[in-house]
């Protein structure tokens, strides 16, 4: 086996192999040659070679999402770090642990005139757990930051960053490792006693208790404590697309049962305790009714981060929530209320006009998501983009065998085709990612990679540009409306789908599509596109009438 002759790669490779950093996201670069050169030689490592560093980046959060440990991303020096940011800060706020290893140069080389030097210390610094800014040489100093990164990186579930100042000659190879790293044990997390008496107290005394669950890994909560949430009258269980926790009795879609609410609704609904756990809440409505209609207490579990999120955040609870819901339903009693009676009455009531709104609605982006997602096959996994899909997608049902994720840290639109092409690798299972034509496009970049899975697939709902903006208050039809808000264009994936080698199917109205959605599936020899092209100008009308009709 070959090593890179510069000590200091000898050592960032020799402690990763030490922490498990099985997965090696490689952007080409010169800078960065002796890292490359020793990943891609020790056959314990998986090396991927991704040429656009935003795809990368988001290619490698998307294996680290699935197998829940760092996934390195090695890039070489200059503006290609850079580039990493956008998958950084949606790591950083989804909790998704990763592994910045940015080749530098040498510190007498920066802001001296030489090509491809930027400030690269601590350029992620608004949105990283631990800086390791390494310094020339290898030494145990260095090898402790490196331990320190991996270990923050794992312990508390975010981006790291590693840089290494390399100088030439970057590509002298040696047969004999020369370096003998230093390697710390992994600390155990900190946590603080939970005093479950006194929450099950306050538990048992109040007969509104509202649990709202935002972004969740699937397979996290035991279904013994799902049955308990659901039959304990006292208790309104609100969860999301994203949240991959379901039962009948719970309100999988908030947005259609808060939208109309009166002053005396919402008083109703004012839980004395809001329980919470999860990541970001998609529906904008509940964080306003919250808001305003604030909770006694709130409670928030999760190990490491608790936000705010509604002003009322009474009490920090660092545990899990499978542990801290399992020892509170051993001290719960049920408590007398009609709290979850009410609304699941209403519930009821909301389904039946939700059912007859949509048989009566035109073909369009909400049309097009109520054909697609009742024909996602058993136990694959959908990844949605954001914007309009992850909206639509709050409102329709999805079979609890269905795995879903989307980026919801920062919200973004960039990086969610990338993300989903890294998930079906670090998974292996049928993925699946629905997608507008702006998202889509913006990452298009992320089909160009050698490691897509055959029985990869994409929708995309091409409506000709961002028509979510024609809900905006004050929207006009105008030019400056479509040129500079909805970004109107006439591109489609068709050409894009022939370069790349994937099976391309299009749609344009509820018969093709249902008639090719069935070839879709069918078809796990190469990836394939399914383009549904849908109209632009009436799916605001759709998504706003639907909200009246079901009042």
């Amino acid at each position: 086996m070959i090593y890179p002759e510069i000590k200091l790669a000898q050592s960032i490779i020799q402690i990763c192999k030490a922490k498990n950093i099985q997965h090696i996201v490689i952007s080409p670069g010169s800078r960065n040659a002796p890292l490359t050169i020793g990943f891609v030689s020790d056959p314990f490592f998986t090396c991927y070679s991704i040429a656009d560093e935003r795809c990368a980046a988001f290619f490698g959060m998307g294996i680290a999402q699935q197998t829940n440990y760092p996934v390195a991303l090695v890039c070489t020096s200059g503006s290609a770090l850079l580039n990493y940011y956008p998958a950084v800060a949606e790591a950083f706020y989804s909790q998704i642990p990763l592994l910045v290893i940015s080749a530098d140069r040498p510190t007498t080389k920066i802001d001296i005139g030489d090509g491809q030097t930027i400030r690269q210390r601590d350029v992620y610094n608004n949105h990283i757990l631990f800086n390791a800014n390494l310094e020339d040489e290898a030494s145990q100093a260095n090898d402790l930051l490196i331990n320190q990164a991996i270990h923050t990186a794992i312990n508390q579930k975010g981006p790291v960053h590693i840089n290494a100042p390399f100088e030439e000659p970057l590509y002298n190879t040696i047969d004999e490792l020369t370096v003998e790293v230093s390697l710390t044990e992994l600390p155990p997390i900190s946590t603080t006693p939970v005093d479950y008496n006194h929450y099950a107290t306050a538990w048992n005394n109040a007969a509104r208790k509202l649990v709202l669950v935002g972004v969740n890994p699937p397979h996290e909560i035991q279904q013994e404590i799902v049955d308990y949430l659901a039959a304990d009258p006292s208790i309104i269980v609100f969860t999301e697309t994203t949240s991959n926790l379901s039962h009948p009795s719970f309100i999988n879609h908030i947005d259609r049962i808060i939208t109309g609410f009166t002053e005396e609704d919402f008083k109703a609904l004012q839980p004395t305790i809001l329980l919470t756990f999860g990541g970001m809440v998609v529906s904008k409505r509940v964080k306003q009714m919250l808001r305003k209609y604030k909770p006694e207490q709130h409670w928030h579990i999760d190990l490491l981060r608790h936000y705010d999120t509604f002003g009322a955040l009474s009490d920090v609870i660092i545990d899990t929530p499978q542990g801290f819901l399992s020892q509170l339903m051993k001290q719960a009693s049920t408590v007398n209320s009609n709290y979850a009676a009410w609304m699941h009455a209403l519930m009821v009531k909301r389904i039946d006009k939700h059912k007859d709104y949509l048989q009566s609605i035109p073909f369009s982006d909400f049309k097009a998501m109520q054909v697609i997602l009742p024909t996602l096959p058993e136990n694959s996994m959908l990844q949605i983009s954001n914007s309009s899909i992850i909206r639509y997608a709050q409102l329709l049902p999805i079979d609890a065998n269905i795995d879903v994720f989307c980026n919801r840290g920062t919200s973004g639109i960039d990086g969610s085709t990338s993300t989903a092409m890294g998930a079906a690798v670090g998974a292996n299972k049928q993925t699946l990612l629905i997608t507008g034509d702006i998202s889509f496009l913006y990452d298009s970049n992320a089909l160009w990679n050698n490691y897509t899975p055959t029985n990869f697939k994409i929708i995309i709902l091409n409506n000709s540009g961002g028509s979510i903006f024609r809900s905006l208050p004050g929207h006009q039809d105008t030019e400056v409306f479509n040129t500079y808000f909805e970004t109107t264009h006439s591109h489609t994936a068709e050409h894009l789908a022939k370069m790349y080698e994937y099976t391309y199917y299009k749609a344009t109205d509820e018969k093709s599509l249902e008639k090719e959605l069935n070839n879709f599936w069918k078809n796990n020899t190469q990836p394939a596109i399914l383009e549904v092209f849908t109209p632009t100008k009436i799916n605001n009308v759709v998504l706003s009438e639907y909200f009246k009709k079901i009042q």
